[in-house]
């Protein structure tokens, strides 16, 4: 996802002199390309994720359109009282880049998990919170904030991540969900780099006789209400997916909306990370089996859901 995001804003800035891109000491070679072109446009803030995040809500009023690549780790729980302050108070229209979001750094222990910034971001008044689920969400995602800029975290992977879209989506609008695969029975509502998991449980299901939807909630906030109303009124079971404490993330804004709904409803389960700091050390696919947010572990969960009994 991070190659996708930094060829992308490459080609976004050549287009574009007021976009300036803020990093925390971090892509370094992986921005060669971006500073060749824009060589007066890169500002390396060094590991003061504090500075880089209020220097870019000051160059946001001032009428540029800035960008701060960070560990999203370090970005959202170092900064956070700047992002709250100096950008979303201001309004200042900032696009916050997240790598590396939930277990992408396992293997650096629970300093670099990222299992709370969904909560955290989306708490946050005038902020958008955009979970890209493939390399080509990444490419859509910054496109689509540069036609609207407004606050907004975009959380994204690390790299190596497989498409699940052909191509970039052409329809790819923040705020509006992607119906990837469409059935009767049971809804998948996936956001983030769980997304092509997702599809191959989907796949699974179908082939154990389910008849499944599969749905890219790419946007967390604001939530594509008038999905979730088709979605829960449509399928007998709706189960959201995200590698993310279940605790206040996509699972919990699905909940909050369903809580304000009069009518009978689907049967809703939230699966996500527990209420528990992960303390082992072992890379992703590793980490994601431990928390059973591996395609075994998702497939457990959710026929246990779909068969209680």
């Amino acid at each position: 996802m991070r190659n996708a995001f930094a060829d992308e804003i490459t080609q976004i800035a050549r287009q574009d002199s007021s976009v300036v891109l803020l990093s925390g000491d971090i892509g370094n070679r992986l921005f060669d390309k971006y500073k060749e072109s824009c060589p007066n446009r890169f500002i390396n803030c060094g590991v003061a994720e504090a500075n880089m995040v209020s220097m870019s809500a000051g160059m946001a009023l001032a009428g540029m359109k800035p960008v701060a690549y960070t560990i999203a780790s370090f970005l959202v729980y170092r900064a956070f009282e700047q992002i709250r302050v100096d950008l979303c108070y201001h309004d200042a229209a900032v696009l916050l880049v997240g790598v590396g979001g939930g277990l992408s750094y396992s293997s650096n222990g629970s300093t670099h998990h990222t299992l709370e910034d969904i909560s955290l971001m989306r708490s946050l008044p005038n902020m958008q919170v955009v979970c890209a689920g493939d390399p080509l969400e990444v490419r859509a995602a910054a496109r689509a904030y540069f036609k609207h800029p407004k606050p907004t975290y975009l959380r994204i992977g690390k790299k190596g991540e497989p498409a699940v879209h052909e191509e970039v989506p052409a329809d790819f609008e923040i705020g509006k969900s992607i119906c990837l695969k469409e059935g009767d029975g049971v809804a998948i509502l996936a956001t983030g780099n769980l997304l092509p998991l997702c599809s191959k449980v989907s796949d699974e299901l179908d082939r154990n006789g389910s008849s499944t939807s599969l749905f890219s909630f790419h946007t967390v906030k604001p939530i594509d209400e008038k999905a979730l109303l088709r979605i829960f009124t449509s399928h007998e079971y709706v189960i959201s997916v995200e590698e993310h404490g279940r605790q206040g993330g996509f699972g919990s804004a699905v909940a909050e909306w369903l809580s304000r709904q009069e009518k009978p409803m689907a049967k809703f389960l939230s699966i996500g990370t527990p209420d528990a700091f992960l303390l082992y050390t072992g890379n992703q696919e590793s980490a994601r089996q431990t928390l059973e947010l591996d395609e075994p572990g998702l497939l457990r969960q959710i026929n246990k859901f779909l068969n209680p009994s």
